[in-house]
């Protein structure tokens, strides 16, 4: 199974400092989109691995939550690109869960789910958090320069061996061409 995982804000969409609380604010990246759809026409199984501490704050609900994630969905099918699966952590930063990036319990549900060694599975994110649950997991970090990767990256401290580039299209070229 080639598998990826994705954060969603900031990799697939836009991201906001006021969260993205409903449909109308989900504005998918230019070329994201295209690039999961190559990835799915290629054979990789695409799931989003989402911290959405919006839920836990009250700025929206699961109904809302699903109803942008079926905007993505709807989109996506467009272009001929799915997402095999979304994970999500609804805790806000303080509520001591296991699934709240930077630690890795998504990424082991992720595992659990497809029956998988993630040894090596790529992973997309824009923040440093992204990129340590995934070195967490045993996965390879992947940082893209859209959302906040531009800042994640002026700060540093990033995982070992973690792989940078300019968007998920271009993460998708170089994933696709070492296929």
């Amino acid at each position: 199974m080639k598998l990826i995982i994705l954060d969603r804000d900031g990799v697939i969409n836009r991201d906001s400092d006021a969260f993205v609380k409903s449909p109308d604010e989900w504005l998918p990246l230019p070329g994201s989109l295209e690039a999961i759809a190559r990835l799915t026409q290629s054979g990789w199984t695409v799931v989003v691995a989402t911290n959405q501490s919006g839920l836990a704050r009250g700025l929206f609900d699961m109904d809302t939550l699903n109803a942008i994630h079926i905007k993505m969905r709807r989109k996506l099918a467009a272009l001929g690109g799915s997402v095999d699966a979304i994970f999500l952590c609804p805790h806000g930063p303080d509520d001591g869960c296991q699934c709240r990036k930077p630690l890795p319990g998504m990424m082991h549900d992720i595992a659990l789910r497809y029956d998988v060694d993630l040894d090596g599975v790529p992973a997309v994110g824009d923040s440093l958090r992204d990129l340590q649950a995934s070195a967490a997991a045993g996965c390879a970090p992947w940082l893209v320069l859209t959302g906040n990767g531009e800042k994640t990256r002026a700060k540093g401290n990033l995982p070992a061996g973690t792989r940078i580039c300019a968007d998920l299209a271009d993460v998708v070229d170089h994933l696709l061409q070492e296929d």
